[in-house]
């Protein structure tokens, strides 16, 4: 199975914890912790490509890298 990266991060906004992946457009997911957010996200990015893979559409390969930061302390 094709690894898609990950974010997750609180939002002060909607008050829980946001799971996003960058390479499928618009497929994101909430919860009250990290791990519900991660889970949620999962079935979330299944639905997409079998959304996706059902109207004939393109599924994208992973592509998105987070850039990390390193600070000398």
């Amino acid at each position: 199975m094709t690894h898609y990266h990950i974010n997750i991060f609180w939002s002060d906004e909607d008050h829980c914890y946001v799971a996003d992946i960058p390479d499928l457009s618009f497929c994101s997911a909430f919860g009250d912790t990290p791990e519900e957010a991660l889970a949620e996200v999962e079935r979330a990015k299944q639905g997409w490509l079998e959304a996706a893979r059902a109207a004939g559409k393109p599924v994208p390969e992973p592509r998105y890298r987070a850039q990390v930061q390193h600070v000398e302390r």
